[in-house]
Formats: C-alpha cells, sequence, structure tokens
C-alpha cells in the first residue's frame, strides 16, 4: 500500500487541475480548478459568487477527480476522492497563498488586477475522508484505497 501511496501523492504533485462535483441550492455541478496540495490535503480558491461555491456553503462535502485526457485505457491513472470543503482564514489562508504561489510561480509576474485578485477570492482547504489512486496499467478499473489517517 505504500507504493501506491507514492503513486497518489506523486500524481498529485504533478497535476494541477481537479474537478469539484457539489450539490446544494444551485442544483448538482462540477467544476474545474487550480489547486494545490500537502499531502492529501488540497486547496483552491474561488469566488464566492460561484455556483460550486454556494452550494459548498450549502453542502461542503464534495467528490474530486484529477486525470488527464486520456486516448488509451490502459493509460488511465487518476484520483478519485470524496471529503469537506472548508473556507479559510487568517494565518491559514496566508499559508494556502504561500502554498499556491510557489506551485505557480507565473503568478509572481501576473498582472496587478490578477494579483490583487489572488487576495480577494475565497481560499479554501478540502480535506479528504476518502481517497483512491486509480491505475489501469494495472488491470481495467484498478484501484488503490489509499489511507488517509
Amino acid at each position: 500500500m505504500a507504493a501506491a501511496k507514492e503513486a497518489a501523492l506523486a500524481y498529485l504533485a504533478s497535476h494541477q487541475v481537479m474537478t469539484l462535483a457539489t450539490t446544494g441550492p444551485a442544483g448538482l455541478w462540477a467544476a474545474a480548478v487550480f489547486y494545490v496540495n500537502d499531502e492529501f490535503t488540497l486547496y483552491f480558491l474561488s469566488a464566492g459568487h460561484t455556483r460550486h461555491i454556494h452550494n459548498l456553503t450549502a453542502y461542503p462535502r464534495t467528490a474530486v477527480t484529477i486525470q488527464e485526457d486520456y486516448s488509451d485505457w490502459q493509460t488511465i491513472q487518476g484520483i478519485q476522492l470524496e471529503g469537506v470543503v472548508t473556507l479559510l482564514e487568517g494565518a491559514e489562508r496566508q499559508a494556502a497563498i504561500d502554498r499556491y504561489q510557489a506551485k505557480y510561480p507565473f503568478l509572481a509576474s501576473a498582472p496587478a488586477p490578477i494579483q490583487q485578485a489572488l487576495f480577494k477570492v475565497g481560499w479554501y482547504r478540502l480535506q479528504p475522508d476518502r481517497l483512491y489512486f486509480l491505475d489501469n496499467s494495472k488491470g481495467f478499473g484498478h484501484r488503490d484505497e489509499i489511507p488517509l489517517n
């Protein structure tokens, strides 16, 4: 299981976009967002007026996938997880911003309005309570559940 955990962490570190699946007052919705991870904890930003944030505010549980657009099913790998999203404040919010800027260094040279927007939007933590690493190279639909404690 240690090999699957390391493979999942490497996969998270080498990818940038996760798709959030939400439900709530705005109905079912999916949204792709950039993320940064600390082990299996994921951090992302989003504007409070978006449909997925309205849903997450009312019902903070979400499901997520992280994958590429594969053309050969035998090479498919990815992450499937579920967990709880929390709006960040204070030092934890700043730590998420710092981590995000380290992963995406192009932000340092982004135009001032984009840099300012990073401090105006909401920053969120997704704490998974269940996570799978899918790896079809080990067989169709092969996935390992990764222990998170």
